[in-house]
């Protein structure tokens, strides 16, 4: 009689357990993105006074972004609709997770006051503004501005233009050569600083168009205190980012005016958005048509700007819904206006 094969069966269950730790834990310089979720909007924001009359739903909509395993990496070749992503392109080099989560609050509830301000301007709504400056939020590695700025600074003035928002921050800062210099006055720990600083070419990893020449400042926020009459509020939430803006505001506009401007349809999309009403390109945008359709939206709306690789969102997500044969339409915006007055051809949904 044979004695039992004990050590090898031992090890053969410690190798498939350490092949099963290498392929779900082990960290790759990647991130796993796949469609998240699309989330109707009517619970998560509260206009006081309120019509109280939304037949249907603005949804905001979401991909699903994680640390990549070599698990991960392998079954994001199952689907056009999960991506892989390297590391770069989602945060900086010296960026920690905490930092990482921390600016994409800071771009989401940024993202949330702007499209308060679109939609309480659009609606004739009492609104007023007190500004500070402009917040820096991110550094571009290999730019001039990482040397001498910090994530925090708050921006009044260049070259003794004061500074009020991010776009006056954008304006005052093109036009400029390699070699030019600029003064920003910052506060930074309560203290007034001046700093000099000079331009360079972008990296290429940032696709920027040869030649163009900047300080390497990304994402800069505008710092100010609004106060809306009647007062709204946004529950908080874990979704961090900008891409919900046009949502939000489509939301805040309805409760706002007299009728109900949803129609009695589930109305989902994606879009950053400023102040102005501008929408702006977002990513994700064929992977959250999925999470759309899945909620059951009958429309979609999608920026009708660039999105990357040469195409606009809308054409991204225009064709993602004709790959997965979805008879939820696919509406191109530039503003808020674009999607109110797609809005206001729309007949009652049928009960």
């Amino acid at each position: 009689m044979s004695e039992p094969r004990k050590p090898f069966f031992k090890m053969r269950y410690l190798l498939i357990f350490i092949a099963i730790f290498l392929l779900n834990f082990i960290q790759l310089p990647y991130y796993y993105s796949q469609p998240g979720i699309a989330q109707e909007l009517e619970d998560v924001i509260s206009v006081e006074g309120t019509n109280g009359i939304e037949e249907g739903g603005f949804m905001l909509t979401t991909i699903e972004l994680a640390k990549a395993t070599p698990m991960y990496y392998a079954w994001s070749f199952f689907s056009s609709y999960r991506h892989i992503i390297p590391e770069e392109q989602v945060r900086g080099a010296d960026e920690t997770d905490s930092d990482y989560h921390e600016r994409q609050s800071l771009l989401m509830s940024n993202s949330q006051e702007m499209a308060k301000i679109a939609a309480y301007e659009h609606a004739d709504a009492d609104v007023t503004y007190e500004y500070h400056g402009v917040l820096i939020t991110t550094l571009m590695e290999g730019m001039p501005a990482v040397e001498k700025l910090e994530v925090g600074d708050l921006v009044t003035a260049i070259n003794g233009e004061p500074v009020h928002t991010a776009e006056d921050l954008l304006d005052l800062l093109s036009g400029y050569a390699e070699d030019d210099q600029v003064e920003l006055l910052i506060v930074r720990d309560g203290e007034t600083i001046e700093v000099e600083l000079g331009f360079s070419e972008f990296p290429e990893e940032y696709n920027v168009e040869d030649g163009r020449v900047g300080l390497g400042i990304l994402s800069p926020i505008t710092d100010r205190d609004v106060t809306y009459s009647p007062n709204v509020t946004i529950d908080e939430t874990e979704i961090g980012g900008p891409s919900a803006g046009l949502m939000y505001s489509l939301e805040i506009y309805n409760q706002l005016v007299p009728e109900d401007i949803t129609h009695g349809y589930l109305i989902a999309g994606t879009g950053t958005i400023n102040d102005e009403g501008i929408v702006g390109p977002i990513g994700g945008a064929s992977q959250k048509v999925v999470a759309a359709d899945k909620a059951g939206a009958v429309y979609f709306f999608a920026p009708n700007v660039g999105g990357g690789q040469g195409e606009t969102n809308y054409e991204e997500a225009k064709a993602a819904a004709e790959d997965i044969g979805t008879e939820m339409q696919v509406i191109p915006v530039e503003s808020l206006e674009d999607a109110l007055l797609f809005l206001e051809e729309l007949s009652d949904q049928e009960s």
